[in-house]
């Protein structure tokens, strides 16, 4: 029960850690690199961590508290090539590993709803919440990435998804149980990619639509010899991006999920018909969350404000609701926050904050997160929908969209952008280009254009930070 925290970025050190630490019967707790020194002291002091393995590159977050924590041990894990680094008065990876037992311990697990890992979230609104996942979810969510990845003992993953984040999607396990092989990447660099796609004759990797962006906007990005499968989420891949990754021979297989449900918890899976459609339209399609996961629940969309009931809206892709999911695919509950946690489960089901529809074939859709919805003279404006129309437009690599305030119609789109390399655009082309492919009235108001945006190390796009920005001093913002 003892709770293990490490500190580094993917490592050969991070992955045996998801089989060692269980082994011993301890939690492991993953911590977020790019955090804030005071970020990663909540997560230690929350969690209870009695001991952390910390890369001595990162030590500068938590070298100014760590003689307050109370732990057992601190230990250095081996310094990456080119760090000469060390830390005084730690423990060394390298010899505590050589001063271990040489016996075996049982594999058995005596409670398979006994806490395997804490995951904390990314704590966008407030402070982190850590998420439990169990040895049966765990083992569940691995044989989902199994079956929907179609890993099997050819597979060469590449490490280009944090392990931190849900564990790496339970690919941590998944990619072994295949008998995969696992080929760690410890920095997501376009070019490094494309290096060792062919080096390592990579057959899958996993990241959100901003990892794909620099693969396709790398200086080496070329035609692949053999096909890739690309598995994104974190926020809803632009058609133009899955064009771009379908004429290089990947295939992009969207997923969608939280850390509340191990990471993905459905799956957007081709059918039959989409075989005739045309580039754009296909990939219109595929953008879609898709059907719950095999040894998943089937995920629902429920009315607001329906009580404990849970009123399902009509699957005709047009009525907005609240994507709720439960089962074996869905926390354990929140460490030490049972309020927290009877709320997200409202109904018995898990609350995800997003919003969406429901198809008619029992696809799901993601709209928006409750939050994010702009609500402009009374009409609910989706910035997803706004974001993928911005993305069309040729000049653009990367864009978020937000509600700013207005003294007519109480909030309106701003759409904050990143241009490509060598390309140029005024705000006049961006909102005619959006006009010519949504109604004008969801079209952004104004359009800044930005070197970069801030994001998690997941690559979700940080909208409160942005939003604060333009709502300072003001107190009638609608929503989030």
């Amino acid at each position: 029960g003892d709770r293990v925290a490490y500190i580094t970025a993917n490592s050969t050190e991070m992955l045996l850690a998801h089989y060692a630490v269980p082994l011993a019967h301890a939690v492991l707790v993953a911590v977020n690199t790019r955090l804030a020194p005071q970020e990663v002291r909540y997560i230690l002091e929350h969690s209870g961590a009695s001991v952390v393995m910390i890369d001595p590159g990162l030590w500068d977050l938590m070298s100014g508290y760590h003689q307050e924590l109370g732990l057992r041990a601190v230990v250095s894990l081996p310094a990456q090539a080119g760090d000469i680094r060390t830390v005084a008065g730690t423990r060394n990876y390298t010899g505590l590993v050589q001063a271990g037992s040489p016996d075996p311990l049982p594999w058995e697990v005596d409670d398979e709803d006994r806490t395997i890992t804490i995951n904390y979230t990314s704590g966008t609104t407030g402070r982190p919440k850590g998420v439990m996942y169990t040895h049966r979810g765990a083992y569940l969510n691995s044989l989902n990435q199994v079956v929907h990845q179609r890993l099997t003992r050819e597979s060469n993953y590449l490490w280009t998804l944090p392990m931190f984040h849900c564990n790496g999607w339970c690919n941590t396990w998944a990619v072994t149980a295949a008998a995969g092989r696992h080929v760690v990447l410890r920095a997501v660099r376009g070019a490094d990619i494309w290096q060792l796609l062919a080096q390592e004759k990579i057959t899958h990797l996993c990241g959100a639509p901003t990892v794909l962006t620099t693969m396709a906007t790398a200086e080496n990005a070329h035609q692949l010899t053999e096909p890739l499968l690309v598995t994104t989420a974190g926020a809803a891949p632009s058609p133009t991006i899955i064009e771009k990754f379908n004429a290089m021979n990947a295939t992009v297989v969207h997923v969608y999920g939280l850390t509340e449900t191990y990471g993905p918890y459905t799956v957007c899976e081709p059918q039959p018909e989409w075989a005739g459609l045309n580039p754009h339209d296909l990939a219109v399609q595929m953008a879609r969350q898709g059907v719950a996961m095999v040894a998943a629940d089937p995920v629902r969309v429920v009315e607001f404000g329906s009580g404990d009931e849970l009123t399902d809206v009509p699957p005709d892709g047009e009525t907005m609701g609240e994507i709720v999911m439960r089962g074996n695919c869905t926390m354990k509950g929140y460490y030490d926050d049972e309020k927290a946690t009877a709320d997200a489960f409202a109904g018995g089901w898990f609350h995800s904050g997003d919003l969406g529809v429901m198809h008619p074939r029992g696809y799901v859709q993601l709209l928006d997160r409750a939050k994010d919805v702009i609500i402009s003279g009374g009409e609910n404006i989706s910035t997803v929908e706004v974001e993928q129309a911005v993305l069309r437009h040729q000049a653009v690599a990367d864009v978020a969209v937000i509600a700013i305030p207005d003294e007519t119609w109480g909030e309106v789109p701003k759409a904050i952008v990143v241009l490509d390399a060598g390309h140029d655009a005024t705000q006049d082309d961006i909102i005619a280009h959006v006009k010519s492919h949504i109604a004008g009235y969801k079209a952004p108001k104004a359009v800044e254009f930005a070197a970069e945006l801030p994001k998690t190390a997941t690559g979700k796009i940080r909208k409160h930070e942005l939003r604060e920005k333009e709502w300072t001093g003001r107190q009638n913002r609608i929503q989030g």
